[in-house]
């Protein structure tokens, strides 16, 4: 009786407490910033760094740069073979600057079993620190590009005025060759200063006047100081402009006059003086930060002026392997993440890794296979979270095989960090704990409050491959720290493989520089596509602007067959590429193309072709000329520029007919010998008047025509080979 009394008092207590468990009103998470990292907390920044990759199972990384690609024609196409996916790569890489890198490393701390990360965004602009042969840097700035940066509050004064700059290895080489030819010839060099030792001729009275009035100041204060005086009686004449023009210091532990105030050229008078009148006197100049000074020291002897003088050249270059060493910059946390051997894991992250070759470590290579080959080298263990996504069903179930954005992923795999609160609904999925630590501050559910800065989004990387090794059955709390991650069995098959374009699936193995099989999440998206076979595709540009694509297949259509154009693809408003139904159609239309440009009659100007001609300025070309193109370094808005820059002037490439068609009319021109050149001319007028006269005939039509005029072609160009 009591109890059911209470019911109802126990009922809702429970229900509070059910209603309290599963409840996910967020509570508020710890909101601190990154670390950004400038030039002026770059060495301690680095240092901290050091000991965490050190330290880390795995290290994130993530990019923004100043674009993704220089002209519309540059974008990733259907129609882009694989060779041609990595010029377009390239092209963009070497062409727009990296603004921000982030850096993550991701530690398991087995005592809190959590992952400890240490987000880093460095700020870096490509400033030019020390002299190297060439012109200055230079970059393009995409408009979508800088406007998605403005949008998200990035500091561009910050990355401008205090970004890390860097030097990539091959320029670091370059300095170093240069440092030591200019110090090698310094050693070999008789003179006794740095700024060559040439007599400037008096021609001028101020020059002579300047020269007199010098030495006897030279010699005054050696005088002095061989007299044992500090200071000795100024000249009545002297003015005070000459007093703080001259001022003895110590140099090198010798006694020395500071020169103040003085022109570069009277500055060479100086030398010049010295030089020829003063044997126990020495010039030097000794460059600081920014500036140089020049000092005219006393030596005791000809062997103490030359060992004066071995020393300024040894500080000199002690100083400027230091300017090298600081002008590395940024590529000091390159080197680190290659020396340390540790995983690294980016999100699609192809082009971040060609930056990574073009800024820090040399020019791309111009051939995707070379181009693996270094990257190898240096970084032998990379995993794309992107191909592990979309390589396991297991992740795809668990994405609900929606999109594989960052973003997205990030949300779906990590919704405590994501969303910003903790969920208390328990769940039956694996949940990796992430803590993350930004120089005192540590948060078990941090949100920095900056989205799309290279470092959050390098730790979003993290996080989202830390719970994707979880979902794949990868159990870190009996992971150990001695345990390479990267040789995980459960990983292998992912390792090492990159999308070149996420268009079609084009992925790219960095151990062999092949193209990888296809993942199982791409079958969908190329059934949307007809297959592409490159040799039968026929590149078009300079045709008339107003022409569509339906508008050119049709015209091709009309001419060689209903049934002969596959698919067309634009570039952009001056280029398509086609894709025919048969190889030989390549070749056929462009026989056909060039003989229509070399003839002016009413058959030409009727033909369905006339159109895609207009105007005399359609160009059309096989497959292999638009790799070259791309492969150029000229960078043209309209691809019709480009391929003009490039220096394709011809109007049509000639292609010689496949091997089976010239075996089949070589035969038939050994059978008939008796046929002359001539003579087949001939008959390709005859049958071509026979045709277009015959006006009984009415079953001809204008195909038929166009087929004669193709057939007689091909008989000609034959006989004249």
């Amino acid at each position: 009786m009591n109890s059911s009394k209470h019911w109802p008092w126990r009922a809702l207590f429970v229900s509070r407490v059910l209603s309290h468990a599963f409840s996910t009103t967020p509570t508020p998470s710890p909101t601190f910033p990154l670390k950004h990292v400038t030039r002026s907390n770059f060495d301690s920044a680095l240092l901290e760094l050091r000991s965490q990759v050190q330290a880390a199972d795995f290290v994130a990384i993530d990019m923004e740069m100043t674009g993704v690609t220089s002209a519309p024609w540059r974008e990733s196409f259907e129609c882009d073979r694989f060779d041609i996916r990595y010029l377009k790569v390239k092209d963009s890489a070497e062409k727009f600057a990296v603004l921000q890198f982030g850096v993550c490393p991701f530690r398991w701390d087995s005592l809190k079993q959590s992952f400890i990360a240490h987000p880093h965004n460095f700020f870096v602009f490509p400033r030019q620190e020390v002299q190297l042969d060439g012109p200055s840097y230079e970059f393009l700035c995409q408009t979508t590009s800088m406007d998605f940066l403005a949008k998200y509050q990035f500091d561009f004064n910050a990355c401008i005025n205090e970004g890390v700059s860097y030097l990539s290895r091959e320029q670091e080489d370059e300095a170093r060759k240069r440092l030591k030819s200019l110090y090698g010839d310094q050693l070999t060099n008789a003179s006794h200063d740095f700024g060559g030792n040439m007599d400037l001729p008096l021609v001028r009275v101020a020059d002579v006047l300047f020269s007199e009035r010098m030495k006897k100041r030279l010699s005054e204060w050696r005088d002095e100081l061989l007299q044992h005086r500090v200071a000795g009686p100024q000249d009545p004449g002297a003015s005070s402009e000459l007093n703080q023009q001259f001022q003895t210091v110590f140099f090198n532990m010798r006694p020395a006059l500071s020169l103040n105030g003085f022109t570069s050229h009277q500055l060479s008078l100086i030398r010049m003086v010295t030089r020829k009148h003063f044997k126990d006197l020495a010039y030097v100049r000794f460059s600081g930060e920014g500036s140089s000074q020049e000092f005219v020291v006393y030596t005791d002897s000809e062997s103490d002026k030359e060992r004066l003088m071995e020393e300024v050249k040894k500080e000199h270059h002690r100083r400027a392997e230091m300017k090298i060493n600081a002008a590395v910059g940024f590529r000091h946390v390159i080197d680190l993440l290659s020396s340390e051997n540790k995983l690294i894991v980016g999100h699609n992250c192809i082009l971040d890794i060609a930056h990574i070759h073009s800024k820090f470590l040399g020019p791309l290579p111009s051939s995707a296979e070379e181009f693996v080959s270094c990257i190898n080298k240096y970084f032998p263990n990379i995993i794309d979270t992107k191909i592990l996504l979309n390589a396991e069903y297991t992740l795809q179930r668990q994405m609900k095989k929606s999109s594989t954005s960052l973003s997205k992923a990030f949300s779906l795999l990590c919704p405590e960090i994501a969303h910003g609160f903790k969920s208390k609904v328990l769940s039956s999925q694996p949940c990796v704990k992430i803590e993350v630590h930004v120089d005192d501050m540590r948060s078990s559910d941090w949100n920095s409050g900056a989205k799309h800065e290279a470092g959050y989004d390098a730790f979003m990387t993290g996080c989202v491959f830390a719970q994707a090794c979880s979902h794949l059955g990868i159990d870190f709390h009996i992971h150990s720290p001695s345990k390479n991650l990267a040789q995980n069995e459960k990983l292998q098959k992912h390792m090492n493989l990159l999308y070149l374009s996420w268009i079609n699936g084009d992925i790219i193995n960095l151990r062999t520089g092949n193209r990888s099989t296809e993942l199982m999440g791409f079958n969908n998206i190329r059934k949307r596509f007809p297959q592409i076979v490159f040799k039968n595709i026929v590149l078009i540009w300079g045709f008339p602007s107003k022409l569509k694509p339906s508008v050119i297949r049709e015209c091709m259509c009309k001419t060689l067959g209903p049934t002969s154009v596959i698919s067309i693809c634009r570039m952009d408003q001056t280029a398509v590429f086609v894709q025919f139904s048969k190889s030989e159609l390549v070749s056929d239309f462009l026989m056909l193309k060039e003989s229509l440009e070399q003839t002016i009659d009413a058959i030409s100007v009727l033909h369905p072709l006339a159109q895609l001609l207009e105007g005399g300025n359609t160009r059309a070309a096989s497959y292999e000329t638009y790799k070259e193109i791309c492969a150029s370094p000229v960078s043209k808005v309209l691809f019709a520029d480009q391929a003009e820059a490039v220096g394709i002037k011809w109007k049509t490439e000639s292609v010689p007919s496949n091997l089976e068609e010239s075996q089949e009319n070589n035969n038939l021109h050994l059978e008939n010998a008796s046929d002359t050149a001539e003579a087949i001319e001939k008959t390709k007028i005859g049958k071509t008047e026979d045709v277009v006269n015959d006006s009984s005939n009415k079953q001809v039509t204008f195909d038929e025509i166009i087929d004669s005029i193709l057939k007689a072609e091909k008989i000609r160009r034959t006989t004249n080979l």
